[in-house]
């Protein structure tokens, strides 16, 4: 099985390059486990688990080449990617974490932390082909859930927004965001709180997210705001960043524009009454006398002057 899973990853595999990387570890593990699993006696049902779980890391690595250009192999993305490297750790410590190893799957997220700079809880719960593009900074909380397709940019925040006090009552409860299939949340974004962005959703970087994000939706800014959607029936493209190039309709500058045209609006009005005061007043003044320049235009009394 080894064998295929190298053959499959592309060119010659050499021993060196294997034992040279943390990585290497894990594949090690589950060969490791491979041959235990062959002494005793239900080989044949677990060959079926580890066939789906080199398909499984197989998955992610070909959705690491798919979203990133610059992969331009398999085995590149195994050593030199540490979004890949990050979820592998998270696969581990999460396998413990949900047999109530809590400390020992804590430990392996640490390690994973150490080698990679992306913090993943565990007790996080994420999809198949999650990709973390460059990763440095990247966290993601305990209760987070993330769906299949997920793509995350280096900065990501997958916060709780629950104050630090009173831990105790906290515990066990939804504290972070979800991320429906095919999310996209650009660099430096924080998706704060136990909020959904809806499927196909996209996150503009440096973003701050606190509430729900429709699906198909894009959202922009501090706080974040939708910017557009996609029609019904359609799919949203895959957007670097989560950000759309072009010509952003900016909301805030949208409804100042309206506040313009507004005023502009009103002003003209207020010109359009003046002159008609104007005109009527004028009428008036000649349709009577003038007072001569100087002269009282008040009445006389009778029998006066």
């Amino acid at each position: 099985m080894a064998l295929r899973f190298a053959a499959l990853m592309g060119p010659e595999l050499k021993l060196t390059n294997l034992v040279s990387h943390p990585i290497s570890c894990i594949i090690l593990l589950g060969l490791i486990v491979r041959v235990r699993v062959e002494h005793s006696g239900r080989g044949r049902a677990r060959y079926r688990t580890e066939q789906g779980m080199f398909k499984g890391l197989l998955a992610e690595i070909d959705a690491t080449m798919s979203r990133d250009p610059a992969a331009r192999s398999r085995w590149e993305v195994v050593f030199c990617y540490p979004g890949f490297q990050a979820v592998l750790w998270y696969r581990l410590s999460s396998w413990f974490w949900r047999r109530e190893w809590f400390f020992l799957g804590r430990f392996i997220s640490q390690i994973g932390r150490l080698t990679t700079g992306i913090e993943i809880h565990p007790g996080a719960t994420i999809g198949k082909r999650f990709f973390i593009d460059h990763g440095i900074g990247v966290v993601i909380g305990e209760t987070a859930e993330i769906g299949d397709d997920v793509t995350l940019y280096q900065g990501v925040t997958l916060g709780g927004v629950a104050p630090s006090i009173d831990s105790d009552s906290q515990r066990n409860q939804k504290r972070h965001p979800t991320l429906e299939d095919d999310v996209i949340v650009g660099s430096g974004a924080q998706v704060l709180g136990p909020i959904t962005v809806g499927r196909c959703g996209r996150v503009g970087a440096n973003a701050v997210v606190t509430k729900d994000v429709a699906p198909n939706s894009t959202v922009v800014g501090i706080p974040a705001r939708a910017v557009g959607r996609a029609k019904d029936g359609e799919t949203q493209p895959f957007v670097a960043y989560g950000t759309p190039t072009g010509d952003i309709p900016d909301p805030v500058a949208r409804a100042l524009e309206g506040l313009l045209d507004e005023v502009q609006t009103l002003r003209s009005r207020v010109n359009e009454l003046e002159e008609r005061a104007a005109e009527a007043g004028t009428g008036r003044l000649t349709s009577s006398d003038p007072a001569a320049p100087g002269q009282s235009t008040v009445p006389r009394e009778a029998g006066k002057g």
